[in-house]
């Protein structure tokens, strides 16, 4: 059964949604509801749902905030199998439903849910769904949305929405280099790779460490110019090169002005399905 999770700070909109769920997709299995969307990112990473509904505005944490923690929680790579999930936003504000909705980025649902644009919002998930099932093993399977660079510029787009008074987007990095601090212009970053304490920025001429994971990184710089190619990797799409693949089938990101070579981990190999 496909399984999935609902996240709204109002008890009579989970059950209004959960009965509509019902009635539009009976085999559906709703494993899990939550309060907040702190309470949604514990629990999408307890159940590994395959679709989690986002109250836009909640407490504690928005839904976009989580939408965000759960694009970066373990998946193919690192847990069991998990390939990730689909992400569905709830919202009772038309403004939030912009034109990046419409393109297909990521499906939505207006408060009260509506019987008929909850079934539009089914029937595209089932055909990703059944997209991805389709796939030959040897074959690069599309990228969940929430995996996506137009998901991630779009959850930026949403997260300035929500907080327009919030920090602007990083323009130096501050790191260490041998003894000494050095100020790093953001453009001038070929790619960010972390290991479980620090993050290393790499650029032409200088190696530096920073303390600061990929997903506060994802939050803070601008994702038009980086894309996440792995839970700990971030490359500066202008830095591209090409994409190869080894004797193990992994996808390898050449960089221009290095000679290393940064994987690609399962969960975004259908970026470069054309590679």
């Amino acid at each position: 059964m496909t399984r999935a999770l609902i996240a709204d700070d109002e008890r009579l909109m989970r059950e209004q949604l959960r009965a509509r769920l019902l009635e539009v997709w009976p085999e559906l299995e709703v494993v899990a509801e939550a309060k907040n969307g702190k309470e949604a990112v514990a629990l999408t990473e307890q159940h590994h749902p395959d679709i989690v509904f986002l109250d836009i505005r909640m407490p504690v944490l928005t839904g976009v905030d989580a939408a965000r923690q759960i694009a970066q929680l373990p998946t193919f790579d690192e847990a069991d199998g998990w390939p990730g999930c689909e992400i569905v936003f709830i919202t009772a504000y038309d403004q939030y439903a912009v034109q990046a909705f419409e393109q297909g980025v990521v499906d939505y649902v207006l408060k009260p849910a509506e019987r008929e644009r909850l079934l539009v919002t089914v029937a595209r998930i089932r055909q990703r769904m059944a997209d991805r099932a389709a796939q030959a093993p040897n074959e690069a399977p599309p990228p969940l949305p929430a995996h996506t660079p137009d998901m991630q510029q779009l959850l930026q787009k949403l997260a300035g929405q929500l907080n327009p008074q919030g920090p602007a987007k990083l323009q130096w990095i501050q790191a260490t280099v041998r003894q000494a601090i050095q100020m790093i212009p953001v453009e001038d970053v070929l790619f960010f790779v972390s290991d479980e304490k620090y993050t290393r920025v790499q650029t032409v001429t200088v190696e530096a460490l920073i303390r600061k994971p990929i997903k506060e990184l994802v939050e803070e710089l601008d994702m038009r110019l980086f894309w996440q190619i792995h839970r700990s990797t971030l490359v500066n799409i202008k830095a591209v090169a090409g994409v190869s693949r080894d004797e193990r089938g992994r996808q390898l990101v050449s960089v221009r002005g290095s000679n290393e070579k940064l994987e690609v981990s399962r969960s975004y190999t259908g970026l470069f399905k054309a590679m």
